[in-house]
């Protein structure tokens, strides 16, 4: 049976921040840090984390509809998943409101995961049969003039696998495990300890990698002269022509990284380029993915003819023309928490979550879904048993009607400094979407200035907000602009 990739999307944040700016700050103490200050790296905005980000990667994979997402199967894979002790997997089932007999799996571990949990959903296609939602993302955390601070980024990707209307074919994947630690994070600890570059290169990558890739190549009985997209994230600059020519691989199809527009963004970094390469990639082309971390992974696919029918929602290249520039480090330390700003009284309250509230309305919470009145076509959120209209009112008539896919005009709004937020002033206001439906809510990604009466909108899954005490996280809709992608450009001075 022919497995492959049947549908692809991409994620990154809105937010880039100036690796100048990140120099400028901290050229007191690391100097050494000039030769990196070019370009610049994107940053989640302070409601965003690799969960958020996965969910804005899989639903632009997915078609827009009012019909559930037909899924057996969702892994997602990072290392640094908010929950130790939750299923973050099922979070994002809910968040894509996705059927409750989906099975969901976290991933995790190291570097190449995400290429694992392709591989772990390739092989569970072929022996059972359905479509399974991998996504990657990754939100790490760096010390202040590091290096690590500069090359950094946060991304998300995602894939579906699937064995009808496939875009690329997966011919094969191998796999070396070998405890060779370049990196590590402990348990407990939020930072990674990286160990030096030369090692990694001269005993790691150099000897490791070359037989993953040989591995895969030939169980998928070709040549390295075959391959027309290479696919290999990685930190050090130069290492993928090394390995290119070790291997026979044509110089000229290494992909780039992406480096100067977005930095490493982790595990969902090589999903992130995959995207990329998919969406411009001609039927017939082989495309080798490699990733290194404890070991070596490669997968190879060949696109077919479809490949050039299928379109994500907006994909890597509208997420990165969809940009805001930012030069503030400050406001990086505080949206990574690493900056402790003052809250004022007003930001002193205790944000315990009703745990049960939470699963009963989890519907409404955490997949956007409202309930649409069978008599009188109404749309109430959040859903209730009673739909009430000033001619009718009724009982038990409400279907659920999600809205999530939906746009939304504004029709009032509000900005104000009087309460603490993590990004000032808050900006919040009342949305009346396509179909039916009003919602106060919070926007997101926007300044002052971007807000006007009347603006479309389009709801994402992010951070309501955390409990410091208790360490949940909650999770809500908020609505962000349709930004256009001309106008975006020209308001950032960015081509």
């Amino acid at each position: 049976m022919t497995t492959g990739i049947v549908a692809f999307g991409a994620y990154v944040p809105r937010l880039r921040l100036s690796r100048q700016a990140i120099h400028d700050a901290n050229a007191w103490y690391a100097p050494n840090l000039k030769g990196k200050a070019k370009g610049a790296r994107s940053i989640a905005n302070w409601d965003e984390d690799p969960i958020t980000m996965a969910v804005a990667a899989a639903r632009d994979s997915l078609p827009i509809s009012d019909a559930l997402p037909v899924l057996s199967g969702l892994m997602l894979a990072s290392n640094t998943l908010p929950f130790a002790d939750r299923l973050n997997a099922g979070v994002m089932a809910a968040a894509l409101n996705l059927d409750e007999a989906v099975e969901a799996l976290d991933v995790t571990g190291t570097r190449r995961a995400a290429l694992s949990a392709v591989g772990q959903a390739v092989s569970r296609n072929k022996a059972e049969g359905g479509r399974i939602l991998v996504a990657a993302a990754d939100l790490r955390q760096t010390r202040a003039a590091s290096a690590s601070e500069m090359d950094f980024g946060d991304g998300a990707a995602a894939v579906i696998i699937g064995d009808e209307n496939i875009l690329a074919e997966h011919l094969a994947s191998a796999a070396v495990t070998v405890d060779f630690v370049d990196h590590f994070r402990a348990a407990g600890e939020d930072v990674d300890y990286v160990w030096e570059e030369r090692w990694i290169r001269d005993e790691g990558v150099t000897k490791i990698a070359p037989r993953a890739i040989k591995a895969a190549l030939e169980k998928a009985g070709l040549a390295a002269g075959d391959v027309d997209h290479f696919i290999f994230p990685t930190l050090f600059k130069g290492i993928e022509a090394q390995i290119a020519k070790q291997t026979g691989i044509r110089p000229e199809t290494i992909i780039d990284n992406l480096a100067s527009q977005v930095g490493d963004t982790g595990v969902g970094h090589g999903l992130l380029l995959l995207a990329g390469v998919l969406a411009g990639a001609r039927p017939g082309a082989v495309i080798l993915m490699l990733e290194f971390g404890n070991g070596a992974e490669a997968a190879i696919f060949r696109t077919t003819d479809l490949i050039t029918q299928f379109r994500p929602r907006r994909g890597l290249a509208g997420w990165l023309a969809r940009l805001k520039e930012e030069r503030n480090y400050t406001r990086f330390l505080a949206y990574r928490g690493r900056l402790e700003l003052e809250k004022g009284m007003r930001g002193e309250q205790d944000k315990k979550t009703a745990l049960t509230t939470l699963y009963r309305h989890r519907k409404a919470i955490m997949g956007l879904v409202a309930g649409k009145c069978r008599e009188t076509g109404s749309v109430h959120y959040p859903p209730s048993r009673f739909s009430y209209d000033p001619q009718h009112a009724a009982l038990d008539t409400q279907d659920p009607y999600p809205l999530a896919d939906r746009r939304a005009r504004i029709l009032s709004w509000s900005a104000e400094n009087l309460s603490y937020y993590p990004a000032p002033p808050h900006h919040y206001g009342q949305l009346d979407f396509d179909g039916g439906g009003r919602i106060l809510m919070e926007f997101t990604d926007v300044g002052p200035g971007d807000i006007e009466t009347g603006m479309e909108m389009e709801a994402v899954f992010r951070v309501k907000d955390r409990d410091p005490v208790r360490g949940f996280t909650r999770y809500f809709w908020k609505a962000v602009p349709i930004f256009d992608r001309a106008a975006d450009a020209a308001n950032t001075g960015a081509a």
